[in-house]
């Protein structure tokens, strides 16, 4: 028996200057459906949920709600229409209690005005008893696990009744056993015949949620099949057009064994990170794995002088170093990417070139300290043709980007200071197959020169895509280390997991 229609997208169209975003897109969600949303970053995803929740108005188009026109221009609107939606940017107060969180300005008062704190943790107790969540509705949300603000989000939401929920990139931060319980929810909120639009870079994830995908590409749909009948590499050919295959590809020839770049003799941190001892060898790829908590962004932050190291000793090229803090480390010839490019990597709020160029100003200015305006535009083209970073021009503000564009431009930001040393924290956090692959393509183009480059990556898949050596820690310490030949995902978690005694090895 088929379901029944409960949102209907008719010939969506939306464009923004420069770009036609959305072109006659059409989409339908079922009764109690998961209906997956797939496309590269710059896809059109985002806007048509951004269309359906109210932020953004179409040009043109017409939008079915039960049978019934839906006139939806504003987030209240969709609201009061029963459509929900859980950004992957988290939107609470850290502040305020979980039951607070869930009922903003919606918080049930005494004439006084004052809110009755009883009655609104009862009613937040209500909601969370319903996925059997071990949440105390009246702890503050900044003591909470990312995975369970997640799980505030989703119930925020569902406070206020919805029949269709959007979650966008909801397992983004999320540990594989934090994702299976986020599913567990999800499939309790079709029982109630709750219709989900989900948005994931995570294919795998689609075939153990999805019930059906619509795959966008430039803005138009370009098919709409039921999960149980394709598989990953037929979604990832329909997103980007062509084949793309994530494989492992032999650097054996590039990398000198012979040359040291960086070597870190048993450095530690007063309680992150202790007896740390590796190398990374001109030209080589070193991959740092391990499960989150392990230490691997803690270690590389203290390399480039943004953590305090407490014992040890580093050298690059030979020369011991001890850098004071990130201009330090740049001096020397160090650069690294934060896994968080919004909030601690690129300068949202400002153009492409201003980011392109701000880690080299000195290259720009002129005797007197004045900045070159010609030098940094010209500059900031060659990064976008090198980079092919898909914008209107060097003047758009990067906060305007996609999320792999948004990744291109913090690479190219520290590539330009041609670094012998490259640390890259998460590089494909929250980006599309195909830009990952250009990705990738960068970061080997870089170590083809004869830099080091370390990344630290939570995906297994791409540890073993772009490594030439593995390195994993656990609790602070490497556990364990393989050249590329001898890593997969079995042997990787083992270490990582401490599931069998490893003897400690140095690098």
């Amino acid at each position: 028996m088929a379901k029944t229609t409960v949102l209907e997208a008719k010939k969506i169209t939306k464009q923004f200057p420069g770009v036609l975003a959305l072109d006659c897109v059409d989409f339908t969600l079922a009764q109690g459906e998961v209906h997956a949303l797939v496309g590269e970053n710059g896809a059109g995803k985002s806007t048509l949920v951004q269309i359906l929740s109210g932020v953004y108005s179409m040009d043109s188009g017409d939008i079915i709600l039960n049978g019934l026109h839906a006139d939806i221009r504003s987030p209240l609107d969709a609201q009061r229409l029963g459509i929900g939606i859980v950004f992957q940017e988290l939107s609470l107060t850290p502040e305020l209690s979980v039951a607070e969180n869930m009922f903003p300005n919606r918080q049930p008062a005494a004439r006084s005005g004052f809110i009755k704190q009883k009655e609104l943790n009862k009613k937040a107790k209500e909601i969370i008893d319903i996925f059997s969540e071990d949440i105390d509705p009246a702890t503050p949300v900044k003591y909470l696990t990312i995975a369970k603000q997640q799980m505030v989000e989703i119930m925020k939401a569902l406070s206020l009744n919805p029949k269709v929920l959007i979650l966008d990139e909801p397992t983004s931060s999320l540990t594989q056993l934090e994702t299976e319980h986020l599913f567990t929810n999800v499939r309790q909120l079709q029982q109630r015949d709750i219709s989900i639009i989900y948005i994931s870079h995570h294919l795998s994830e689609l075939f153990v949620i999805a019930d059906r995908a619509t795959i966008l590409r430039d803005g138009r749909v370009v098919s709409s099949v039921m999960m149980k009948n394709v598989d990953e590499d037929k979604i990832i050919s329909l997103m980007v057009g062509r084949e793309v295959t994530h494989k492992h590809i032999d650097r054996s020839g590039k990398i000198d064994r012979s040359a040291v770049v960086f070597e870190a003799k048993n450095i530690s941190h007063a309680y992150q990170f202790k007896n740390i001892s590796f190398s990374v060898h001109k030209g080589e790829i070193l991959g740092l794995s391990g499960l989150i908590g392990a230490g691997r962004s803690e270690l590389a932050k203290a390399i480039f002088g943004l953590g305090k190291i407490s014992g040890g000793e580093m050298y690059l090229n030979g020369k011991k170093i001890h850098n004071r803090g990130p201009s330090d480390a740049m001096k020397k010839g160090m650069a690294y990417t934060s896994e968080s490019r919004k909030h601690d990597g690129l300068f949202l709020g400002m153009s492409i070139a201003h980011n392109c160029s701000c880690t080299q100003l000195g290259r720009f200015s002129n005797a007197a300290g004045f900045l070159n305006d010609k030098k940094i535009d010209d500059f900031s083209k060659s990064c976008i043709d090198e980079f092919k970073i898909i914008s209107t021009s060097e003047k758009q503000l990067v906060r305007n980007l996609s999320g792999g564009n948004q990744q291109k431009v913090l690479l190219s930001m520290w590539l330009g200071i041609q670094p012998e040393l490259l640390i890259v924290d998460e590089p494909t956090k929250g980006v599309d197959v195909g830009a990952k692959e250009e990705i990738y393509g960068i970061i080997r183009a870089l170590a083809d020169t004869g830099a080091a480059v370390i990344i630290i990556s939570s995906d297994l898949l791409e540890i073993l895509t772009i490594s030439d050596r593995i390195a994993v820690l656990k609790d602070g310490r490497i556990t364990g280390t393989m050249d590329i030949g001898e890593a997969d995902e079995e042997t990787i978690i083992t270490y990582a997991t401490g599931k069998t005694k490893q003897k400690e090895t140095r690098l």
